[in-house]
């Protein structure tokens, strides 16, 4: 018997089940990078290589979901929504993945040491990212319900507030970043200039994690307003 391809099964209940499910495991590849650095800073190799292990296997099947989204997902919808405006917020869904896996390589691929004075900052930051994603994939989680109602009423009024939150969550991480960059900036002078080079790229990338996140909320905002 012929198997079934899960996906295209999704697209015949909902063609927005699939963009959730993209998300959610997004969100699956991102909540392990607390643990990632949990290891860094405990020195712990093994954990470090296997939570790295764990966040490319997850960006992977997010890949894999995209792939599939973009080939099944329908030329035309008879709802109020464009194709090309679903690819665009699946785009930035994958850009989070992509750079939680970009975190996993960089500290894979060069040993980085965490000053003492900037481990609090740095979990600070990490974790506030880390709630962007989660408010992110609760956005998502949404999205049937605002196609429901034409994106509008009181479930749009909803969502629009989740966004609020969504965007404070993200200006918080701005604030956190720099925060965590003045510390760095004390130690420049004990630290290689290179390894300098690699936290502010470090903590930028921690930062997009927010960033994208943020942007996927505001993708749902352009849909609403239109």
């Amino acid at each position: 018997m012929k198997s079934k391809n899960p996906i295209a099964a999704l697209f015949a209940g909902s063609p927005f089940k699939p963009m959730q499910q993209h998300m959610t495991v997004v969100n699956d590849c991102v909540a392990r990078v607390p643990s990632l650095f949990d290891a860094l800073i405990a020195g712990d190799e093994e954990s470090l290589n296997r939570i790295s292990d764990e966040i490319f296997a997850k960006e992977s099947e997010a890949d894999g979901i995209k792939n599939q989204v973009r080939l099944h997902l329908p030329k035309s919808l008879f709802m109020p929504v464009d194709r090309r405006d679903l690819l665009e917020v699946l785009e930035v869904q994958d850009s989070i993945a992509d750079t939680a896996q970009d975190i996993a390589g960089l500290l894979l691929q060069r040993e980085m040491t965490v000053p003492d004075d900037m481990q609090a900052d740095l979990r600070a930051l990490i974790g506030r990212c880390v709630d962007a994603c989660k408010q992110s994939t609760a956005v998502i989680g949404e999205l049937d319900e605002l196609v429901e109602t034409g994106f509008r009423g009181p479930e749009a009024a909803r969502v629009e507030t989740m966004v609020q939150e969504l965007n404070k969550i993200e200006s918080e991480t701005d604030d956190l970043g720099m925060a965590l960059a003045k510390t760095l900036f004390q130690h420049e002078d004990s630290m290689s200039p290179v390894s300098v080079m690699f936290w502010y790229r470090l903590i930028r990338w921690i930062g997009n994690l927010a960033d994208y996140s943020e942007r996927v909320g505001d993708r749902l905002l352009l849909l609403i307003a239109r």
